[in-house]
């Protein structure tokens, strides 16, 4: 069936094909396709134009949205607001005070012009955009201008800053120690090795916060700014401003990345801190035994590299000058300091390169030639009997000397008692009977504590001494010199006795004595006219004595008249030694009517001494006669002796005054002598100069402690006289209040619960019940900074005394008043507009954004380190050194100085503070929970909690 169909489909059609041929011919076929092709190409020519009409049409309705048609109102308001822009109205008054306002107006302008406008522009010619932004940031001001304003500030600048500070520099002191126990040199002197031992002690006292994350990578100190600047637009910025997603990101961005970011570099960057204390300090001239110290005492040879290049740089500089006359012994002198300099600088980094670093002490206690000090000015110095104290404790020889400093302030105490006894008597007061009881009492105290059989340790005298002194306390009433005899003896034996002075002069304690008190010589750098083994006879005047004997037994008319004046200054070289010559022309006019004229020459050296010889003759010329100050470098410049010239005679003027010879009739003896037409006789050697730093200070001190032991009578009564029903334990607590307070005897203190060691540093304050707040800031800033809690608690007692006395003297009740007013003008509107003002010049100087100055040179920072090293110790005053010693001062400034040279420690220590501040700040919210959050992220911390929990293990199995 379907092959039927199949032919008979091809039947009709082939017979249609044939009949279409024969009827239309060949060439039909190919009109056919013609007419096809003609067909389709205009219906697509057709199709074509009617789409494009159509699409036109189209895509005009599609230029709305898709949204369902809107009111009327929208529209009519689009409008309006195309035809007249909303003004924003800008209010210019930030915190209320004009000063402030108007250098905070420019830091927001320039800040938004250099940090948006620039860019903005370029998308949308619109400033309504700009206007929101500046009201915001203005917004955020306000209420953090206002919130201050509501803080009282005392407590952070006296106690919450100080204590971040000493916390920070006692992690530091810790990460130090660390690394001396390491036995690598060469991981010693690695950088890195140092930041890894400071963030783990930082765990280890902060417990639950690490900062190393934030100060040592980049992208976590971005995201940390970002989380904090958010935090404070949340507590800034009203809600509809926060939530306004795009603004916020603007100003967390300027806030972050524009402000406290570069903020945070700059003061953080080691040479600007380096330049900063320079510039500080910019005032005082060099120090050029602190300069020589610091080049002796650096270990980094990149600093004595650049300083020795410096000093031949000058070097070529003054060889290369075509100079003749006087010149010439200027530029020799300065020639000769730079070559020490040199010498010294080579010496060190050779040194240093070898290997072969010695402990100066240990060089010195072989090799140098020690100063000799006497037992009797050791007695009674603070620092030198701390030593002194130590070395007799090792020898069992501590009970002497406590009964002998236990005397001492008896006899002081006894000798004030008497004297309000005696005032009491002219006042017609009867209190003789008590007052004599109450130090009967105190003799019968100290006499159990030290002579009695019950003793013990028991001082070992002579027994007939003890004998006799026993008779007098039960017979007669105790006078001041009543404990002299055995006292005597007591001294006599720590004197002669080998185990004490002798071999304490052997001990090293007794170099590292000298090195506090500054006194040791150096064989290597040792002057040639410091002498040999020098020691000081114990009278600081006595070398003078002979010629004021014979001066005084000379006729001294009062009608004789002495007048004179420095005529001409020169420069002296006397075997390679370069010096000043002043020559005083002197006239004197005689009781016969004749007069005298001659010349003097005098080195500044004489006038130093001459000055010395009055002030320790006429003590209350210290405090009115000043000579002028030495001066070691460019000291032969012509415009620096004219200078000199022109102070030293006006020291002479006001010493020749009639008023002045009149008031110290004794003077004219002393101007006579060092005016005379001869060789000036010093009486002192360099040594015995350096003594007088030893002695004076000394003195001073023995007087203010005389003058505070005046207030301790009233007070030791009043406090005997509570007791006085139980003499026997009278007795004991007075002997033992003599030894800890009043008579420099360590006290038995309880230790804390709490290591010191791994807690902050306010942990501790409790140690102080004083409560005057600048007391307990200087203590625990020279806890930390000069390491003093590793000192005796005897020492550390004096120390606070010592401040007690300074402060009391100096502003009396009246300092915590004085703290409060200087708080007030650290946050007065003047002082933070100066702030502002300081900020604004440094970030856009002449309003243009600075841009970041280049990276110094390493020599430049390196000569850099070196000068503010030197300005540190230069300005260190020397009441200072007398109190805990000289190379405790040097060890502890230069600690803190080494501190700031770590840039990641300075960006701790910069967000410490700023946490500090925030806490301040808001202390109604929970920022120390969100400083713990925002940190947790430091493996340091994942490591510490494991490790608390395996010590945590087997305590809770031993249970």
């Amino acid at each position: 069936m379907l092959a039927e169909t199949s032919l008979s489909i091809w039947g009709w059609g082939g017979l249609g094909a044939v009949l279409f041929l024969i009827t239309f011919g060949p060439f039909a076929i190919f009109y056919l396709a013609f007419y096809i092709l003609c067909f389709a190409g205009g219906c697509f020519a057709v199709t074509l134009l009617f789409g494009k009409t159509n699409s036109e049409k189209y895509l005009e309705k599609c230029e709305h949205s898709f949204l369902p048609a809107t009111q009327s109102g929208i529209p009519k308001t689009l409008e309006e607001m195309k035809q007249e822009s909303r003004q924003i109205k800008i209010d210019r008054r930030l915190t209320g005070a004009s000063i402030i306002d108007e250098p905070l107006q420019q830091v927001i302008q320039f800040a938004l012009r250099d940090y948006i406008q620039y860019w903005y522009y370029t998308l949308s010619d619109d400033e309504s955009f700009l206007l929101e932004i500046r009201q915001t940031v203005q917004n955020a001001l306000v209420q953090f201008s206002t919130r201050s304003k509501e803080v009282d500030w005392q407590p952070y600048f006296t106690t919450r800053l100080v204590d971040d500070f000493a916390t920070h520099l006692r992690v530091f002191r810790k990460a130090q120690e660390r690394m001396t126990e390491k036995d690598d040199q060469k991981l010693k002197d690695e950088p890195e090795e140092l930041l890894e031992s400071f963030f783990e002690a930082e765990v280890e006292m902060e417990r639950k916060i690490c900062r190393d994350l934030v100060c040592s990578s980049t992208r976590d100190e971005e995201g940390f700014l970002r989380d904090l600047c958010e935090v404070l637009l949340y507590l800034l910025l009203p809600p509809g401003d926060f939530h306004n997603k795009n603004m916020r990101y603007f100003v967390r961005e300027i806030l972050a990345r524009g402000i406290l970011l570069p903020l945070i570099n700059q003061l953080s960057d080691p040479d600007y801190i380096n330049q900063y204390v320079i510039w500080m300090i910019h005032d005082s001239s060099c120090n050029y035994e602190a300069f020589m110290n610091i080049l002796k005492l650096s270990d980094k040879v990149g600093e004595l590299e650049a300083v020795k290049d410096k000093a031949m740089e000058e070097l070529q500089f003054l060889r290369s000058l075509d100079t003749a006359g006087d010149d010439i012994n200027v530029i020799k002198n300065q020639i000769n300091s730079l070559l020490f300099v040199k010498k010294v600088c080579d010496t060190r980094i050779q040194r240093l390169q070898s290997g072969k670093e010695v402990d100066t002490l240990k060089l010195v206690a072989n090799f140098g030639k020690l100063c000799i000090i006497p037992l009797e000015h050791i007695l009674v110095h603070n620092i030198a009997l701390q030593f002194f104290m130590d070395y007799m404790q090792q020898k069992g020889g501590q009970a002497d000397l406590f009964f002998w400093l236990t005397v001492e302030g008896y006899r002081v105490t006894a000798q004030q008692q008497l004297e309000v006894l005696q005032n009491w008597q002219k006042d017609g007061k009867k209190q003789t009977n008590q007052t004599k009881g109450l130090l009967k009492a105190a003799a019968l105290g100290v006499y159990e504590q030290y002579l009695s059989e019950k003793a013990s340790p028991q001082v070992q005298v002579d027994k007939s001494l003890v004998e006799r002194l026993a008779e007098k306390l039960n017979k007669e009433d105790p006078m001041p010199e009543i404990f002299d005899d055995i006292q005597r003896k007591v001294y006599d034996m720590m004197l002669r006795d080998e185990r004490f002075y002798p071999s304490f002069r052997q001990h090293p304690l007794y170099v590292r004595m000298l090195a506090e008190l500054d006194m040791l010589k150096e064989p290597s750098f040792r002057g040639s006219d410091d002498g040999d083994g020098e020691s000081f006879n114990g009278s600081p005047t006595g070398s003078i004595n002979l010629s004021l004997d014979d001066l005084s037994n000379a006729s001294s008319d009062e009608s004789m008249q002495l007048h004179a004046f420095i005529s001409d200054t020169g420069v002296c070289n006397d075997h390679g030694k370069t010096y000043a010559l002043y020559a005083i022309t002197v006239f004197r006019k005689n009781p016969d009517g004749s007069e005298d004229t001659w010349k003097t020459y005098r080195r500044y050296s004489d006038f130093h001494d001459f000055h010395m010889r009055l002030t320790e003759q006429f003590e209350n010329l210290t405090s009115i006669l000043k000579l002028p100050g030495k001066k070691t470098f460019n000291n032969m410049d012509k415009d620096f002796l004219e200078k000199r010239k022109k102070d030293l005679n006006a020291y002479i003027q006001f010493l020749l005054n009639p008023e002045m010879m009149k008031a110290y009739a004794p003077l004219a003896l002393y101007l006579c002598d060092f005016l005379e037409n001869k060789a000036y006789n010093k009486g002192k050697r360099d040594f015995a100069r350096k003594m007088d730093t030893f002695v004076n200070p000394l003195r001073n001190s023995m007087r203010n402690v005389s003058n505070a032991v005046k207030a301790i009578p009233d007070s030791l009564a009043e406090g005997m006289t509570k007791v006085s029903d139980n003499m026997g334990k009278m007795s004991e607590k007075l002997g033992q209040d003599l030894k800890q307070s009043m008579f420099k005897v360590p006290p038995l203190i309880q230790k804390s619960d709490i290591d010191p060691e791994h807690c902050r540093v306010s942990a501790q304050l409790d140690d102080n019940v004083d409560d005057n707040i600048p007391l307990r800031v200087m203590l625990l800033l020279m806890d930390e900074v000069f390491d003093l809690k590793e000192r005796n608690q005897w020492l550390r007692r004096n120390i606070k005394n010592l401040l007690q006395q300074l402060i009391r003297a100096t502003y009396g009740d009246t300092i915590n008043r004085k703290i409060v007013d200087h708080v007030d003008l650290m946050t007065s509107p003047e002082q933070v507009a100066d702030h502002v003002k300081h900020f604004r010049d440094a970030f856009w100087p002449n309003g243009i954004l600075a841009e970041t100055p280049p990276r110094r040179d390493k020599a430049i920072r390196m000569r850099t380190r070196v000068a503010a090293k030197t300005n540190l110790l230069g300005i260190m005053p020397d009441e200072l050194k007398h109190i805990i010693g000289a190379d405790t001062t040097r060890k502890g400034i230069l600690r803190v100085f080494e501190m700031f040279q770590h840039n990641q420690l300075n960006r701790r220590l910069v967000y410490v503070f700023i946490e500090g501040f925030l806490e301040t700040m808001f202390p109604q919210y929970k920022f120390p929970e969100l400083f713990i959050k925002l940190h947790s992220r430091s493996k340091r911390m994942e490591k510490y909690s494991q490790k608390l929990k395996t010590s945590q293990v087997p305590s809770l199995q031993k249970r």
